[in-house]
């Protein structure tokens, strides 16, 4: 997946590795300019108790607040519950993501779409926004990038994020080029542009005799009128 979509934006600030080495961390652009906010917005869908990602978030942005979601565990990791002062910024519900909405009394687990999310939430934008669910990026992002790219009346309108971290894992036939490369492009129309990416060598470890068909990658959102790109021209 990496050699034949390679990261060729650059973000404008400076880049972070932020969380621990290996699975878990991941690449933030311009985390001093969020950190600056009095408030702001992250959002991680898929955890699998492993939260140092956005335990350091926290630490690094005191104005942050975290909104977690993943049907999966039953909370945040170790490294937000032992610290009352992220506890208390961060807020975790077991849903899953998804491109249509199932949160009936007998959908197990509930399905929620992003923009479902949000509005729950009361918000407008998010300011990092973080998806590892195991293959599910794919229907889940393609509904909501269609409605901001060919929306039902008007033009295109830029995405209600700021720049997204994303676990792509090339299963079950998105390993082909003919698969992945309209979700680029869809992608790029969006306003999406990688300006990282790395593959996940664990995963290598730990299924001996797998491919390489898991890969993080740090794209920024080049609509809109963002912190991390204010002052640019962007056409839209």
């Amino acid at each position: 997946v990496g050699d034949f979509f390679p990261p060729t934006f650059n973000c404008p600030h400076r880049v972070d590795r932020i969380g621990v080495i290996g699975d878990g961390g991941k690449w933030v652009c311009g985390i001093e300019v969020v950190a600056m906010k009095q408030e702001c917005v992250i959002y991680s869908i898929g955890i699998n108790g492993e939260s140092s990602f956005e335990a350091d978030l926290l630490d690094r942005a005191p104005g942050c607040q975290v909104w977690g979601y993943d049907y999966s565990v039953d909370s945040f990791g170790i490294e937000i519950q032992r610290f009352e002062d992220l506890k208390n910024r961060s807020h975790f519900e077991p849903w899953a993501l998804s491109g249509k909405d199932a949160h009936g009394v007998n959908d197990k687990p509930k399905h929620y779409t992003l923009q479902t999310i949000m509005d729950l939430n009361g918000h407008n934008f998010i300011d990092i926004l973080k998806i590892d669910i195991e293959g599910g990026e794919f229907d889940s992002l393609i509904p909501l990038l269609e409605a901001y790219v060919h929306p039902p009346s008007g033009p295109a309108r830029p995405l209600p994020f700021g720049q997204l971290q994303l676990e792509i894992h090339a299963w079950n036939g998105r390993d082909r080029l003919d698969s992945l490369l309209p979700w680029f492009e869809l992608m790029e129309r969006a306003g999406l542009r990688p300006f990282r990416n790395e593959p996940n060598l664990v995963y290598l470890g730990w299924v001996k005799g797998s491919h390489p068909d898991l890969v993080e990658y740090s794209f920024i959102n080049i609509g809109g009128d963002h912190e991390l790109i204010s002052g640019n021209t962007v056409p839209w």
